[in-house]
C-alpha cells in the first residue's frame, strides 16, 4: 500500500495511491481515507481522484523528530575524509525542516555549500523503546524517500550538525509511504540521486554499514520513538553542491521519486 498526504481543493487528506504499473482498475489515482492511518484504522470515504488533480505533500509530519544516521555508507564516509564510526552516528533534524515533493529547498544566506543527500527513510508506526531486533518489523509503518539537505560548510565550522541540517526545508520527504515492504525487501534497493537530470548518486541499500533493524534497535535503546517519527538511514557516496535554480530528484526502487527545486533565500540569487 502507498499512503499519500495531499491537497485537493483547500482540503488536506490522506489516501492510498494506485499506479498504472500496478495493473489495477484505477491507474494513477488516489483513494481518499477518512483520517490519518497512523492514528487509526484505514477506512475509505469512497472518493477517488486522479493523481494529476492533487498536490502531494510530505506524507508524514513527524510527531516529534527526524533521527538522522551519519556515515552509514563506507564510500560516503571516505569521500569526506571520515572513518565509519564504531557505533551509529546519530543526529536530529527538527520536524519544521520537513517539506514535500515539488516544494522548494531554500538555500539560506549563511551557506555557500548546500549539498543533496539521497536516503531511504523509515517511518515509525507505534510508540516504542528498547526494541529487540526480532520485534523491529512490528514498529515500522513504512518507508519513504528523503533528501537530508546539508549546509556542508556549516557542518564543518560548527563542530556539530544542528544548524547545518536543521533549517526549514532541509528535509524533503515523499512522494508517499510504502507500507508493504519487508526488512528483507529493503536490503537491496537501488537508490539514485539526479541533479538537473544528471546522475550524481547511484548505489544500493545493500551497501548500508548498519541495516534498518540495527538502526531501530540502537536508536530505540536511548530514545522513545513515536508514531510518525522518521529515521534517515544515511546517504551513499556522490554527495555534492546544489544551487538555486537546480532540480534535484531522489529515486528509490519500489518506493518512488522525490523531486524538489532549489531556490535562494530573500536576496540570494546564486
Amino acid at each position: 500500500m502507498r499512503i499519500a498526504r495531499y491537497v485537493i481543493g483547500d482540503q488536506i487528506q490522506f489516501g492510498t495511491v494506485e499506479l498504472a504499473s500496478d495493473g489495477g482498475e484505477h491507474p494513477d489515482t488516489v483513494a481518499a481515507l477518512t483520517s490519518d492511518p497512523l492514528a487509526g484504522p484505514v477506512n475509505y470515504t469512497g472518493e477517488r481522484h486522479p493523481l494529476s488533480d492533487v498536490r502531494l505533500l510530505a506524507p508524514v509530519i513527524p510527531r516529534s523528530k527526524v533521527v538522522g544516521i551519519g556515515r552509514n555508507y563506507a564510500a560516503h564516509a571516505a569521500e569526506l575524509g571520515n572513518e565509519v564510526p564504531d557505533e551509529p552516528l546519530v543526529f536530529l533534524k527538527p520536524n519544521t525542516s520537513v517539506i514535500g515533493p515539488g516544494e522548494a529547498i531554500v538555500r539560506p544566506a549563511t551557506t555557500n555549500n548546500l549539498h543533496y543527500e539521497g536516503e531511504l527513510a523509515v517511518v515509525i508506526g507505534r510508540i516504542c523503546r528498547d526494541v529487540p531486533r526480532e520485534r523491529v518489523p512490528d514498529v515500522i509503518f513504512g518507508y519513504t524517500v528523503a533528501n537530508d539537505v546539508t549546509a556542508r560548510d556549516l557542518q564543518n565550522s560548527d563542530g556539530q550538525w544542528t544548524r547545518a541540517k536543521g533549517y526549514d526545508t532541509f528535509c524533503p520527504l515523499g512522494p508517499w509511504i510504502v507500507t508493504h515492504l519487508s526488512l528483507e525487501d529493503v536490503r537491496d534497493l537501488a537508490i539514485q540521486t539526479r541533479l538537473d537530470g544528471v546522475v550524481v548518486q547511484d548505489a544500493t541499500t545493500k551497501l548500508l554499514v548498519r541495516d534498518v533493524a540495527t538502526l531501530i534497535t540502537y536508536v530505540s535503546s536511548f530514545v522513545t520513538l513515536l508514531p510518525g517519527d522518521v529515521i534517515l538511514t544515511g546517504t551513499p557516496a556522490g554527495v555534492g553542491p546544489m544551487t538555486p535554480g537546480q532540480h534535484v530528484e531522489v529515486e528509490i526502487a519500489e518506493i518512488g521519486t522525490l523531486d524538489n527545486v532549489v531556490v535562494g533565500d530573500a536576496g540570494v540569487d546564486s
